[in-house]
């Protein structure tokens, strides 16, 4: 056999990076990961989830969005909220983020090598320092490839970072804009159209399918579509951009978004947001005996191996679903199956969340896939208006949705939007995971009051549909 200076070289620091890094490393191999930034954390950390998440609850706070049930929609924690108000909190909960990542990889042993990669054959790799001291090679018996993405430009577009600018952008903005345009209505920009609005942005979003996130259920889109509405958000949809310009006026620069159907919109900023690209142009793919597809992306089987068998790949490199939380687990199963060392995942079982404002998380299968498969099913539903704790915290508006199978009663879905619907839908994914029914919910006592009661009054709502 021949011998290798690692027994798995990971590129790419993010959340699949990490994981696959640190499961191999625990069960005593040699590891590395090479990071072509200066910090590890990948887009997850510096630029993508955890910022924009922590600008999201520095809106909510700052905004008084939580409470202006109680005390009106006027209502604010602090009436000029700046850019920089924001990014206070941000960059704080970030430097923390990098430093935990950092002392996990620390401890568990694992290499962290500052380089961009390229591969030279499928078992050997050339590192280019970020400091000019001279390129090297590194050989491993298995290679992760965790290299994530990066926006999708167009190059028609005038980008400048500031008045037309990509999601990766957002923390770099000098202020906040009176009006934004968005364009795509993915998950990054609907998330990003949703935070600008709850500020009082105005916010026109531009997409070219008919209906938002139609991986999700129906009617919980609807709901979010009404909330849109309600925040004074204008939504284009099934409209396609055939031109976006910078133009100047009395105010200053402002972006100019040409829809094909002869509609302008004028805006003081644009976020483009068309999809992501895979990261990894840099890498000499063919030298591994590898290609990607039209937009970077890597093809795996179900163990996460590519065509080459030793090599895999893990996280948004792959496509969907791109989130955090899989990618984790994407690498921690790659490394698994590297070493031999027995997993099991149930893909079926991984939460989906959606941190909009309001917020979305599902788990399972929704109603249009149980209709395609001929699946008979019920719905129960509860609304957090009829539960004290959506009252208390001034949410009542949410809505937490079960379905379930009309004849045998197992669970076969759970979608919920409001507030801590990321949270809440953990009860129903391990039900799910046991194959539990919806009698679970009306069996078990839930703390008073709490919003996981919505589970005990969705089931009985269900349940009585059944005429039961």
């Amino acid at each position: 056999m021949p011998v290798y200076e690692f027994d798995l070289l990971v590129i790419g620091s993010g959340p699949a990076g990490q994981r696959a890094a640190i499961q191999a490393a625990k069960i005593g191999k040699r590891v590395a990961i090479v990071e072509r930034k200066a910090v590890v954390g990948g887009i997850c950390i510096n630029s993508g989830t955890i910022p924009s998440k922590t600008l999201r609850e520095a809106v909510l706070y700052l905004s008084g969005y939580r409470q202006r049930a109680f005390y009106g929609e006027a209502y604010t924690v602090k009436t000029d909220i700046t850019m920089q108000d924001l990014l206070y909190r941000t960059d704080h909960v970030i430097t923390h983020e990098l430093d935990v990542t950092r002392h996990q990889l620390s401890r568990n042993h694992v290499q962290i090598i500052n380089a961009e990669a390229a591969f030279v054959d499928s078992h050997t790799v050339r590192l280019k320092p970020l400091v000019e001291t001279g390129e090297r090679t590194v050989t491993s018996a298995y290679i992760v490839i965790a290299t994530g993405t990066v926006a999708t430009r167009d190059p028609a577009i005038p980008f400048d970072s500031e008045t037309i600018f990509l999601s990766d952008d957002i923390l770099s903005l000098h202020k906040l804009p009176r009006t934004l345009a968005v364009i795509g209505g993915g998950v990054i920009g609907i998330e990003y159209a949703s935070i600008f609005a709850a500020l009082g942005v105005r916010v026109t979003l531009v997409d070219l399918q008919q209906r938002l996130l139609s991986f999700v259920d129906s009617e919980v889109i609807e709901a979010l579509t009404y909330h849109l509405r309600e925040h004074r958000m204008t939504l284009w949809l099934g409209e396609t951009v055939s031109g976006v310009e910078r133009v100047e006026n009395n105010t200053g620069p402002h972006a100019k978004i040409h829809l094909a159907s002869g509609k302008q919109i004028v805006a003081e900023k644009a976020l483009y947001s068309i999809g992501r690209t895979g990261a990894t142009q840099s890498l000499n793919m063919e030298a591994a005996g590898l290609k990607t597809d039209e937009r970077g992306r890597i093809k795996v089987n179900e163990h996460y191996q590519t065509d080459v068998p030793h090599i895999y790949a893990t996280g948004d490199v792959i496509g969907f679903p791109s989130l955090a939380s899989t990618s984790m687990e994407q690498g921690r199963l790659a490394a698994c199956h590297a070493f031999g060392v027995k997993a099991e995942s149930a893909p079926s079982l991984f939460p989906y969340g959606i941190f909009t404002i309001p917020e979305i998380s599902y788990v399972g299968r929704n109603e249009e896939e149980l209709t395609k498969q001929n699946v008979p099913y019920e719905v129960g539903k509860a609304n957090y208006r009829e539960i004290a704790r959506g009252q208390i915290i001034g949410d009542t508006t949410g809505m937490l949705k079960l379905i379930f199978h009309s004849e045998t009663r197992e669970l076969l879905g759970v979608h919920i939007i409001g507030e801590n619907a990321s949270e809440l839908i953990h009860i129903g994914q391990a039900v799910l995971a046991f194959g539990g029914k919806v009698d679970y919910f009306i069996n078990n006592v839930f703390n008073y009051p709490t919003l996981a009661e919505c589970y005990k009054t969705a089931a009985f709502d269900g349940v009585n549909r059944l005429g039961g």
